[in-house]
């Protein structure tokens, strides 16, 4: 597998994201899944990527996906690596669910009866 530099990987702040029919890619882990998410996000943990391609050749590949985490960096090299696997046209988003929510973007959770937050 090629290496990318996280640094040059295509990168987007949550502002810039479109508001509506974004395929965005959570890659945090399930707890942090269950405390707060993007309502139409599809989480795979970074660290099971690998092993789910086939879920991710699933998603749409006429335009991108934006892959996010808690604050960006996660996602960085998720996207980086999404990208030298040619497995999809993946965007990094910066400042990740942190700044999802400062920036008012919906989130929901997974706990019941526990307000939805990032962790």
């Amino acid at each position: 597998m090629a290496v990318v530099n996280p640094a040059e990987v295509p990168t987007v702040s949550v502002s810039e994201l479109p508001s509506e029919d974004v395929v965005l890619l959570d890659v945090r882990e399930p707890d942090e899944w269950a405390a707060g998410h993007a309502p139409e996000a599809v989480h795979i943990p970074l660290g099971d990527l690998p092993a789910r391609v086939a879920e991710l050749a699933e998603l749409p590949d006429d335009k991108p996906v934006y892959v996010v985490c808690r604050s960006g960096g996660r996602s960085a090299r998720a996207a980086a690596w999404l990208n030298a696997a040619g497995v999809v046209d993946a965007v990094n988003v910066a400042g990740g669910m942190k700044s999802w929510l400062t920036e008012g973007r919906s989130i929901v959770g997974d706990r019941e009866g526990v307000r939805a937050e990032v962790l």
